[in-house]
């Protein structure tokens, strides 16, 4: 997959896949945060098995999507972050902010 996704899979789950970088980052940015403040469901799971490729903006999106669930009053926890974004919010102390599944 070229490019980066973030849809509603089913309700309360935001699916997020592709490639996470600076080309894809900005629009990612809009419709999650489009996707969190429409969702009627008070605690969202944003899954993260669809993730192919993830620069430092990937967590970027991560800590903005928690900020707007926040901010709207939601929950959100992350499922199935790849190893190589796991391992980098773990070195940048982030894996206690996100609420990892």
């Amino acid at each position: 997959m070229s490019g980066g996704s973030v849809q509603l899979a089913e309700p309360g789950v935001l699916s997020l896949a592709g490639t996470l970088d600076y080309r894809s980052g900005p629009r990612l940015r809009e419709q999650g945060r489009a996707l969190i403040a429409s969702s009627p469901a008070a605690a969202l799971v944003l899954d993260c098995t669809a993730v192919e490729m993830s620069s430092s903006v990937g967590l970027s999106l991560l800590l903005a999507f928690m900020r707007d669930a926040k901010g709207a009053g939601k929950t959100l926890e992350v499922r199935g972050m790849p190893h190589g974004m796991r391992e980098i919010a773990e070195v940048y102390g982030l894996d206690e902010i996100l609420a990892l599944q």
